[in-house]
């Protein structure tokens, strides 16, 4: 019996592809949480001059099997206010994941405000100085009939910062190669503007820069990939 030449290769190019599949299979976890961690007990009730409403932590609805539920291990919403901007209460969203992976992937705001009838503008990216590390934000105006929210978000993917979902699959696709199983953190703080000319942006920011400055050393981990 003789062996066609092309059957031979394609052959070769089968077990080439296998064993580059196995060498691209990610094996080593990368988990910033501290065992047995929790959002709630990491984000401080007072951050800077702004301080935790009287409603407490916002709970988030969780239905076993929902996307949300296997996306995420724990997830935190809480509003903050300050005693000079009463007017402009901060909404803060932490969703964080025990594994990142092509299936179990952040799930952004691009994609969740529109889910629930907003219309979302261009995003905007850039660096912010949180607590001495510059790390890459993406800025949005999300407009529904009657609000307007200006949004200012980072992800962490391990210790990368996707801004974009075209960037998250080149971190997914570095980390396989590094045989990483990465963790990670979602963090968005929003405002609704009170005049809808007048963004809010700025104070956005210096809210996200509080919360950096209040956190403790493993809620920079978490949140900051920072050691």
């Amino acid at each position: 019996m003789t062996i066609d030449r092309r059957d031979l290769l394609a052959g070769l190019a089968c077990v080439g592809g296998l064993g580059l599949a196995e060498w691209l299979r990610p094996r080593t976890p990368v988990v910033l949480m501290p065992a047995g961690g929790k959002l709630t007990n990491l984000v401080p009730q007072q951050l800077g001059p702004w301080s935790q409403g009287r409603e407490g932590d916002i709970v988030v609805p969780r239905t076993e099997g929902s996307l949300a539920s296997r996306l995420y291990g724990d997830q935190l919403a809480r509003i903050y206010y300050r005693a000079d901007q009463a007017d402009l209460p901060m909404m803060l969203s932490i969703a964080y994941g025990t594994r990142q992976s092509d299936s179990l992937q952040l799930h952004r705001p691009e994609v969740c405000y529109p889910a629930v009838g907003f219309a979302v503008g261009p995003a905007r990216g850039f660096a912010l100085d949180l607590g001495g590390m510059q790390v890459p934000v993406v800025a949005l105006t999300a407009t529904s009939r009657d609000r307007i929210e200006d949004v200012v978000y980072w992800t962490r993917m391990g210790r990368r910062f996707p801004r974009s979902e075209a960037e998250q699959r080149e971190m997914r696709f570095a980390n396989a190669i590094e045989g990483l199983v990465p963790d990670g953190a979602l963090v968005r703080a929003s405002a609704i503007r009170a005049k809808p000319d007048v963004p809010v942006f700025g104070q956005v920011e210096a809210f996200l820069q509080a919360l950096a400055g209040s956190l403790g050393r493993d809620g920079r981990k978490v949140l900051l990939a920072a050691e």
